[in-house]
Formats: structure tokens, C-alpha cells, sequence
């Protein structure tokens, strides 16, 4: 028998979907830039970071489980003019409170990742670190875990973290380039520039070097920070 598709309502939230920016640029709010239907109800939501998009797949239930296509080439290149040519797969288990980022890379090339959660639930942040960018030092959080089954595309340039609003929470993520030791940084994720909104009553765990990251201020008095110009252009352009 053919299964009729259905598409859960979005679970609830640790902590609201918004943005953080400081005096200047001002900010655009809360509302997404674009809202866009993909083949058999697939839809992609560009966030107000150009560069970042939420993917909300439909989820098919049964006695068995679940289904869900969390990647689709097609889907992903309509709305971000760009595809995704995977170099990595990576996969992190994170106990609750673990904070892991900022992290960026060095662009030209850059790292692109799409990012999902397969078991547990974390807050997603993706941080305008593009020196010149009409969004830059802006930061925008989205809840991905094992019940929506969203993923977030993280265009090249940008800055990703994540903390861990459940213990065993599961991220996949996909790379566009592979790990370069040289060519990645980081910015503290408690730096009080950026003044990202982190779950309360939850105690960051970091790692040693993610603790010593330099603050967003330091980063681009160092010339760590990558150029908007340098980025692909296009991207995010729905």
C-alpha cells in the first residue's frame, strides 16, 4: 500500500529563531528573505544571512519509521545558484552544553557545509564573519534535531557553531573541502561582540581550542577574517 506523505508540525524551540546585530549595520529582523516550494513538497527557507538556507524536508512516518531525503542537488543549486561537490563527511556526538566554534576557512576556497542532526537536538548558529558584508558580525540560530530533520547550508565564508541542547546529539555534516589544518579558524563563541543569545541554563563545554580562539575584534585585527568580495558571487541570491 502507498503511504500518504505528511509533514510534522515544527517541533519547538530551546530558544527563538532571530538575529543579533549590532548598532551598525541595523538590523533586518527576524523575517527570512525568501521562502521557497521544491519538487514534492521540499522547501528551502534563505535565513537573512546571504549565503545561509534552511532545508525543510517533508517527512514521511510509518509503522517502520521515517523517511526523508535531507539532501537533494537539484533543490540545493535552484536556490543558491551553487551546488555542493562533497570532498568530506563528517560526524560529531556531542554531550548537552558542549559548544563547538566559531569556525571558518580560509577563503579562496573556503569550506561550504550542509548541516543536519540526526539524533538529539542543537542550536545552529551561523555568523557573518565577510569583512564588507552588508550582514557582517550578524548571526542568525536555527534549531535542527531528529524531529523536523531540517538542515542548514552554510555558504563559504561564513562562521558555524553549534551547541548541544541534548546529550548523544548527533551532527552530520557535509564539506565542500576537506579538512585543512592550516587554512581553518576560529572565533570564541562567547565572544561579547558578537553577543550570541546561547541557551540559558545550560553550561558551555569547550574545547581547549576553541577556548583560546581569538575574539572577532582580534581576528580581523590579525587579517584572519575572509573578504565578502572574495566569496562566491551569487550565492544566496534566491
Amino acid at each position: 500500500m502507498r503511504l500518504r506523505g505528511h509533514t510534522p508540525s515544527r517541533a519547538p524551540t530551546d530558544h527563538p529563531t532571530c538575529d543579533k546585530v549590532l548598532p551598525t549595520p541595523r538590523s533586518a529582523g527576524c523575517r527570512d528573505r525568501a521562502h521557497h516550494l521544491g519538487p514534492k513538497g521540499r522547501q528551502m527557507r534563505a535565513l537573512s544571512i546571504p549565503g545561509a538556507w534552511i532545508n525543510e524536508p517533508q517527512v514521511h512516518p510509518d509503522h517502520r519509521g521515517s523517511f526523508h531525503e535531507w539532501y537533494h542537488a537539484d533543490l540545493l543549486h535552484r536556490h543558491t545558484d551553487r551546488g555542493l561537490s562533497v570532498a568530506q563527511a563528517n560526524c560529531s556526538v556531542s554531550r548537552r552544553g558542549v559548544l563547538r566554534g566559531v569556525h571558518f576557512a580560509d577563503v579562496p576556497p573556503g569550506q561550504a557545509k550542509l548541516v543536519t542532526c540526526v539524533r538529539g537536538a542543537v542550536l545552529d548558529v551561523v555568523v557573518d564573519l565577510r569583512l564588507g558584508s552588508p550582514t557582517y558580525r550578524r548571526w542568525t540560530a536555527e534549531r535542527l534535531d531528529d524531529k523536523a530533520r531540517r538542515s542548514l547550508y552554510v555558504a563559504e565564508g561564513l562562521g558555524h557553531a553549534f551547541m548541544a541542547l541534548s546529550d548523544d546529539a548527533t551532527v552530520v555534516y557535509l564539506c565542500s573541502e576537506g579538512y585543512a589544518p592550516g587554512r581553518e579558524h576560529g572565533i570564541h563563541p562567547l565572544d561579547p561582540e558578537l553577543g550570541i543569545a546561547w541557551p540559558a541554563g545550560l553550561e558551555p563545554v569547550l574545547s581547549d581550542k576553541d577556548a583560546a580562539a581569538p575574539s572577532l575584534a582580534e581576528a580581523e585585527q590579525a587579517g584572519l577574517l575572509p573578504s565578502f568580495e572574495q566569496c562566491p558571487a551569487g550565492y544566496g541570491a534566491g
